[in-house]
């Protein structure tokens, strides 16, 4: 049933079928992706860094998270190898690496927002054409299922095509509010560090290590 409508929706479903299937790979990837970075997050470790770095174990810091596949670690770690270059330098460049890996995707989903109902579009002038022309031609007797055919034509591609988009906006703001999240949380773990090292070299006041949520609370209420 779904192969025979989607056959009456005419050629500009190829299109909307070949969207449809990059974006729903896409979608695959992405929730494996985040699978996988959640099981991979270790706060505690996190924590354990900051406290190292606070009593001067930069050494010690750096090897604890040397292994971790932890987005925020690895930023840190990027951060205490260039301990006696620009720190902030090379926290930058490890976030943007990181967030790279976050945004990958997002912009076929947010392609597929926009072209899914363009699609559909496109199928329903199409369709409306074939039907007038067959009005146009004049001669109407037996041509009422042809005329007809051209109006599903038309509805069948534009509902494929608004599904496609439904299907891909949702799933796109999720992605998007979770790379946010991240950002902010590699921004607030490398201002942390920054002003942690600023204090063991005797250039800043006296900074207390919390936990890494006060940081990232701060950094919300803000916004």
């Amino acid at each position: 049933m779904v192969y025979q409508l989607f056959l009456k929706g005419g050629p500009i479903m190829w299109p909307i079928l070949l969207l449809s299937v990059v974006t729903v790979a896409v979608l695959f990837e992405r929730f494996l992706f985040l699978l996988t970075e959640g099981r991979r997050r270790d706060v505690k470790l996190v924590r354990k860094i900051f406290e190292l770095v606070e009593h001067g174990r930069l050494a010690q810091a750096l090897a604890a998270g040397e292994k971790s596949k932890d987005s925020v670690v690895r930023v840190l770690v990027e951060g205490l190898r260039h301990k006696d270059g620009s720190v902030s330098d090379a926290l930058l460049e490890a976030a943007n690496a990181e967030l790279d890996r976050y945004n990958k995707g997002l912009v076929v989903l947010d392609t597929a927002v926009t072209l899914g109902p363009l699609l559909g579009l496109l199928g329903t002038v199409t369709g409306m054409m074939r039907a007038f022309s067959i009005v146009g031609g004049g001669e109407l007797a037996g041509k009422q299922a042809a005329i007809t055919g051209g109006v599903a034509e038309s509805l069948i591609a534009v509902s494929f095509g608004l599904t496609v988009a439904i299907v891909a906006i949702v799933p796109l703001n999720f992605f998007s509010a979770r790379m946010e999240n991240m950002r902010r949380q590699m921004e607030a773990a490398s201002t942390k560090l920054e002003m942690l090292l600023l204090r063991w070299a005797g250039r800043s006041p006296s900074v207390d290590v919390g936990d890494l949520e006060t940081p990232l609370a701060r950094n919300s209420e803000g916004n």
